[in-house]
């Protein structure tokens, strides 16, 4: 029987909603949902967006509200998330969202999406944020999605 399965996702530029819709076709049965931030958390332009993450990261240590639906998480065997990759982390947005699912028992694995090659900075990173959860993976792309919900 196959995992019941939710896609999370966060995209600033929509990269990596492309990816999630994609991840939602190859899961048929699969939940789709967006985590979006408050209007002006980060600007259009992604120098400056990244210099704001940064901040929030090894400054302020204060994250952006993940916003989305009231989600009971533990209805769910498999929680992919999805993010950018921003100097080596998840998009803080996602910081927020780890800590919402806290209580989550089932499987967590993340894709991401990247301009740039600070890929094992990204899986360091996402699986510290995400302690205490069961992580099976970290991937670019949708390049593990099979696997997970296997």
């Amino acid at each position: 029987m196959a995992k019941k399965t939710l896609i999370l996702y966060y995209s600033w530029s929509g990269n990596t909603k492309k990816i999630a819709e994609k991840i939602k076709y190859e899961i048929p049965d699969s939940d789709l949902q967006e985590v979006t931030v408050a209007d002006g958390t980060f600007d259009s332009d992604q120098y400056k967006t990244n210099d704001i993450a940064l901040d929030q990261i090894q400054g302020t240590k204060e994250f952006p509200e993940a916003q989305m639906p009231t989600i009971d998480f533990n209805d769910y065997d498999l929680v992919l998330v999805g993010s950018p990759v921003w100097s080596g982390y998840p998009a803080t947005p996602i910081k927020s969202l780890l800590e919402k699912m806290k209580d989550y028992k089932g499987e967590v694995a993340s894709f991401f999406t990247s301009a740039g090659t600070n890929h094992k900075a990204y899986i360091s990173h996402f699986k510290e944020w995400a302690a205490g959860l069961n992580v099976i993976g970290v991937a670019r792309d949708d390049s593990e999605v099979q696997t997970w919900i296997k």
